[in-house]
């Protein structure tokens, strides 16, 4: 009877997971095998085996994709080694602040480059100023070095924390014990340190190449209408094109890859988690030398000009105009200059992107607890190992691919959503709720299990060794949960770009809007508005780690 309850447990995520995430993936199979309309009799997977158009956009996926990740990890190696090695003042600080690149909307970090290397951007404006030049100096613009760049920008602190946690781990005395038998420090490197991470640096490699593989937001708006990722190529099929059998065909190579890449990640980041030497503990020391001292300089001035420039540039353009400093900007959010009543205000943008993001969260708490309960309550049974990985599956399927199937599935009875308001709500808690579970899971097995027999035996009932033994331990992990998915909803744009009805469009699909859209006005509201969205998801990861540091209790 008791075992019967806790499946009750599982009962909400896995009806969720079965209508929100597997019934539309299943409508993307079927449709992908549909002849195309207009008397076509090739269905879209026939067409995409025999095009070398669309082999094409797979290759150029591809290799984006590991250009990316080679440069990523060339720039965070350095600062992987230092912060493993080294204490320096303000070093945890530094580690935080490195996070908020990734944690940005795709959109923001797309709208901090055009700030910093755009035609109108500062670096361009600074350089066309000092030099007296007519025209724009740096030509990157809608070229595939733009969004390599930002996409170094947006995963440096991943190789940077799994590489640099990994080898904190390993002992200075390996090191040490090498140049005393005289190894120079590049034979220590190529001998000893490069063999011990490489686990974790084959692991950091093939979370990058994910990322940078499903990259959306930054190639469409960086790269141009000549260049498309099988992400992009997507969108503008379903979007532009109308053609749903090749849309979907697409998905599908992308969920075969995404699936099989996930798959060699979790088996490399099982290797990354075991410790060489489980007695060994990290070992920091202050730097000794003047060549040390200089290293660590130089390589945080390379992250402050790395990280730091385009958040800057970004802040700039959003209050620098034509006629000096001023917040023009800011106060046209507010404004209707056409007049039209087609148009939609970043204000109201705002306030849809509140509404959902509140709605996202509720959802995925609601969600996510249910599966935490469950997953608790079942110890190491055999349905936690078949669930756990089950819930999580959501992260490991890109969000353009969510959101197309959600248009093609969910738009005919009984599950006729494609035009309720709480589509982009829905989509938005499929992504955030297996954070959620993430956030509670760990916390929940962490409670000693003899508190609760010692409550019980002093005599409370089960709602008071609930009230007073697991509440105050949860709510922490709860409210880190909330942050999470309330973030993450506020910023997300693969799935909004295909569910969000025009007329209530989020923040991020409104700065994709203003940044297509010509003229000084049209743009300096994105950079606006991609501030405030920038400042909102930024302050939410900084509590989320200020919190966890101070262990803090609500």
């Amino acid at each position: 009877m008791k075992s019967r309850l806790r499946l009750l447990l599982a009962l909400p995520p896995l009806l969720f997971l079965g209508v929100f995430y597997f019934y539309p993936l299943a409508s993307i199979f079927i449709t992908s095998f549909t002849p195309q309309s207009g008397g076509g009799t090739t269905a879209g997977l026939h067409r995409l085996v025999d095009s070398d158009y669309y082999a094409g956009i797979l290759w150029f996926t591809t290799w984006q994709a590991a250009l990316s990740t080679l440069l990523t990890l060339l720039a965070a190696l350095p600062g992987a080694w230092v912060f493993a090695r080294f204490d320096f003042p303000g070093k945890t600080l530094i580690q935080n602040l490195t996070a908020i690149p990734f944690v940005l909307p795709t959109v923001v970090t797309a709208a901090a480059f055009k700030a910093l290397l755009g035609p109108g951007g500062l670096a361009n404006r600074a350089l066309m100023v000092l030099f007296d030049l007519n025209g724009p100096p740096i030509r990157i613009d809608q070229t595939v070095w733009f969004f390599l760049l930002a996409h170094v920008f947006y995963n440096y602190t991943v190789a940077l924390r799994i590489v640099g946690g990994f080898w904190a781990r390993l002992p200075n005395d390996l090191f040490d014990a090498a140049r005393t038998l005289g190894a120079s420090s590049r034979r220590v490197f190529l001998n000893v340190s490069l063999p011990l991470i490489m686990p974790a640096v084959l692991a950091a490699a093939m979370l990058v190449f994910i990322f940078c593989f499903t990259s959306f937001g930054v190639v469409l708006i960086l790269g141009g209408p000549r260049l498309a990722t099988i992400e992009v190529e997507i969108y503008r099929q379903a979007v532009h094109l109308f053609n749903l059998p090749m849309a979907a065909a697409l998905s599908l190579v992308q969920m075969l890859f995404t699936f099989a890449l996930m798959g060699l990640y979790t088996t490399l980041e099982r290797h990354c988690a075991v410790s060489l030497m489980p007695q060994a503990t990290a070992s920091h020391r202050r730097p000794r030398t003047r060549p040390e001292r200089l290293l660590i300089g130089a390589n945080l001035a390379f992250m402050l000009l790395l990280l730091g420039t385009p958040l800057m540039a970004l802040l700039l353009g959003s209050v620098l105009t034509e006629t000096g400093p001023a917040l023009t900007y800011y106060r046209a959010l507010l404004e209707n200059p056409t007049g039209s009543i087609l148009f939609v205000s970043p204000l109201a943008a705002m306030g849809n992107s509140l509404f959902f993001a509140l709605v996202a969260t509720f959802i995925a708490l609601f969600i996510g607890w249910f599966a935490a309960a469950f997953l608790v309550g079942s110890g190491t049974r055999r349905s936690t190992r078949i669930l756990d990985p089950l819930f999580m599956l959501p992260l490991s399927t890109s969000a353009v691919t969510l959101g197309f199937g959600f248009i093609i599935a969910l738009d005919e009875p009984p599950l006729n959503l494609r035009t309720s308001i709480i589509l982009p709500a829905i989509a938005h808690s499929l992504v955030a709720f297996p954070f959620v579970i993430r956030s509670l899971l760990p916390v929940w097995r962490s409670i000693p299990r003899h508190l609760r027999e010692a409550a019980a035996m002093l005599g409370a009932s089960p709602l008071a060794v609930w009230r007073h033994v697991d509440w105050p331990i949860l709510r922490r992990a709860l409210v880190v949960g909330a942050i999470f998915a309330f973030a993450i909803s506020m910023g997300e744009f693969g799935a909004t770009v295909f569910v969000a009805r025009p007329q209530t469009p989020t923040l991020p699909v409104a700065i994709y809007r203003f940044l297509n859209q010509p003229g000084a006005l049209n743009f300096g509201r994105a950079m606006a508005m991609s501030c405030l969205l920038m400042l909102t998801t930024s302050a939410g990861f900084l509590f989320i780690e200020t919190f966890r540091a101070r262990g803090d209790d609500f």
